[in-house]
């Protein structure tokens, strides 16, 4: 999850609690880290997280569900650019699936290449292995080759406290 308009953390906070209520039970989230814009030029920086959910939804009918909540919150999506925006919702991995198609493509095509990707998803699942490169996300974290600047934004152990009150 990414964010980089608005109260960028009440975005991911807010895409937060209607991931819990519309897809599934949230197993596990990574500390928010602020990071530079990646592929494009803006003014804000982002907030980036990663969360690992428990679904019964298969990626086709889980992908409008991400989009529904983006556009809920205010995404205009456009395609093929790059921009600013109040929420961005991608799916990184989901167990061993392998899917190549325009519309959908799983795991991500660019993950490995983005250290606001990997650091966070090597808090919440080290040892997970990418399916199509082979390595471990650790592994993947300490290759890549991005330099790009990511800050501890909020720490892991109090995203759950504070994304839960969120709503209240």
């Amino acid at each position: 999850m990414g964010s980089n308009l608005g109260d960028r953390l009440m975005s991911l906070a807010e895409a937060y609690w209607e991931i819990s209520n519309t897809v599934g039970f949230i197993i596990d989230s990574s500390s928010v880290y602020e990071t530079d814009p990646w592929g494009f030029q803006a003014e804000g920086k982002f907030l980036n997280m990663v969360i690992e959910v428990e679904t019964d939804l298969q990626p086709d009918l889980l992908i409008p569900i991400l989009h529904d909540i983006e556009a809920g919150m205010g995404r205009i999506r456009k395609a093929g650019e790059y921009e600013s925006r109040i929420i961005d919702l991608d799916i990184l991995l989901m167990d061993d699936m392998l899917i190549c198609r325009d519309d959908l493509q799983i795991p991500h095509p660019r993950m490995h290449l983005r250290r606001f990707v990997l650091e966070p998803l090597a808090e919440i699942a080290p040892d997970l292995i990418h399916p199509l490169i082979g390595k471990s996300v650790k592994e993947l974290s300490i290759q890549c080759h991005d330099e790009s600047m990511i800050t501890l934004y909020l720490e892991r152990a109090r995203v759950e406290p504070v994304f839960r009150n969120w709503n209240s």
